[in-house]
């Protein structure tokens, strides 16, 4: 078990979250079930899934719950991009604040995923003789 909090990939998520919280408010109130809602939901996720897995106790699963976090922060992108099209006088903001942590977090997370495959292949493989 890790301690989710001393992970940097996790640390940053939050940064994320909570910059994804404050722009969402400058959204107009129509989105409050759309773009805001998904916004939000993806960003918590990917901090959630980050944690969540930090407490699995093999390698396996936390790799498993990573890939579920960059899936969440690649769906948070696909969002964002739409944004940016539907609300292009949120587009800087979205690209100056948003995307560049976005980003960072998406290869801290590949970066993670990427080391724990290549542990799960230098292990070696147990059998039952």
């Amino acid at each position: 078990m890790r301690n989710f909090r001393s992970l940097v990939v996790w640390q940053k998520s939050l940064e994320l979250s909570v910059k994804v919280y404050e722009l969402t408010k400058l959204f107009p109130s129509e989105e409050k079930f759309g773009l805001i809602s998904q916004l939000r939901r993806a960003a918590v996720s990917i901090t959630s899934n980050i944690a969540e897995g930090a407490a699995k106790s093999s390698d396996l699963y936390f790799k498993k719950f990573l890939e579920d976090a960059i899936g969440s922060a690649f769906e948070m992108e696909s969002q964002l991009l739409i944004s940016c099209k539907i609300y292009p006088d949120l587009e800087k903001s979205i690209t100056e604040i948003l995307f560049p942590l976005m980003i960072e977090v998406q290869k801290m997370l590949n970066s993670m995923i990427g080391k724990l495959k290549s542990q799960s292949l230098e292990a070696p493989l147990k059998t039952n003789s």
